[in-house]
């Protein structure tokens, strides 16, 4: 069976404006214009490298609708969604939320698109129409939260397909596992109570949110222990992510027995990104999505979906992408990483020992979900 892949050109649409970076061009002080960290660029080329290398004459392509209010209305407050259409009106458009995730006129239409992408690709997923899926959708989501968008997301749009699946009774226990750069903090906050979804994040120590994402914060409620963060410290490369997924997210996966596991894909934990200091590799990305794979085919019929978040190199997300759709389908391009060589050989790519420490502890969190 096939991998689901889902696209569509409005994505890259998505007008994030003229901007310093994050900040808007402000010439008095000193900001000069250039453009959003956040834009078209990375996921546009990925799209193009997936055509250019013939893979995606071996995808079965989806086509994503937009997600109705109710859909967005699971998730999201509905002063939130009301707040983003009627900026979504402007001529300008407006901002997420914090300031710093601006949208264009017409944002509404495209991020609700985003959503609607989420769902299609996971109800194929849980359909049989495909194996597995991989949603290239723009805006990102995992940021999100019930109230507000943050972090350049405008709705949570893995969180938004998970509700959907457990409302139409397609799925009632759902892992995500997210190993975006920065803490998935609105994916965790949409399940800081539910029981039946396991949050997992691997993100960069404290990089973003701020004050975020710390190893003590494992849920509440009936959803205490089912909220596991490991925090890595910065210069991490693929030992130490791949030590992490044979420690602690595997382990959390064989002891939650999910029905299907979602993954917050973002690649800004590559050697490459401008905002964070991690070293992950397209290669080092192959091997997490192989052990996905692998835990997918024993515990729940190799159900796994993933939805495209972060990462802003425009020239090495396209290759990071590419090694985990050529992972999910078992189809090799034959394209090679250029930049491997180079990455591949920083110095630290091994796991340290100051790494290995903070991995021990969340192995201790994930060992604590197995025994209840």
């Amino acid at each position: 069976m096939a991998t689901g892949y889902l696209w569509h050109e409005l994505f890259g649409w998505h007008d994030t404006g003229t901007n310093t970076g994050l900040f808007p061009a402000n010439p008095a002080a000193g900001l000069q214009p250039l453009q959003h960290f956040e834009n078209a660029e990375t996921k546009t080329r990925m799209n193009s490298l997936v055509g250019a290398s013939g893979l995606l004459e071996h995808l079965v392509q989806l086509s994503p609708r937009p997600a109705t209010d109710d859909e967005l209305l699971r998730v999201h407050a509905r002063q939130h969604v009301e707040r983003i259409r009627e900026e979504s009106e402007l001529p300008k458009g407006g901002d997420a939320g914090d300031g710093f995730s601006p949208f264009g006129h017409g944002g509404f239409e495209i991020a609700r698109l985003a959503a609607g992408g989420a769902i299609v690709a996971a109800e194929a997923v849980m359909s049989g129409e495909v194996a597995n899926a991989y949603a290239l959708i723009r805006p990102p989501g995992h940021h999100a939260t019930p109230d507000t968008g943050m972090g350049f997301c405008v709705f949570s749009n893995l969180a938004i397909a998970a509700r959907h699946l457990q409302a139409t009774d397609q799925a009632s226990r759902i892992a995500v596992v997210d190993w975006d750069v920065h803490h998935g903090n609105g994916t965790q906050a949409t399940f800081w109570e539910d029981p039946d979804v396991l949050t997992i994040s691997v993100h960069q120590d404290n990089v973003f949110p701020p004050n975020s994402g710390a190893m003590d914060e494992q849920g509440a409620g009936a959803g205490s222990g089912t909220a596991i963060n490991v925090p890595l410290p910065a210069g991490s490369g693929v030992g130490a992510y791949l030590e992490v997924f044979k420690r602690v997210v595997v382990p959390a996966l064989d002891a939650f027995e999910p029905e299907i596991i979602l993954v917050a894909s973002g690649f800004d934990a590559s050697a490459a990104d401008p905002l964070a200091r991690q070293m992950m590799t397209a290669g080092g990305y192959r091997q997490l999505t192989d052990s996905l794979l692998d835990a997918a085919n024993r515990l729940c019929g190799g159900r796994i979906m993933m939805t495209h978040e972060g990462g802003y190199s425009p020239v090495y997300v396209p290759f990071c992408g590419l090694a985990v759709l050529e992972a999910l389908s078992g189809h090799r391009t034959g394209i090679e990483d250029p930049f491997d060589p180079i990455f591949s050989g920083f110095a630290g790519q091994d796991l340290q020992p100051h790494q290995a420490e903070v991995i021990e502890a969340a192995a201790e969190l994930a060992a604590r979900l197995a025994t209840g």
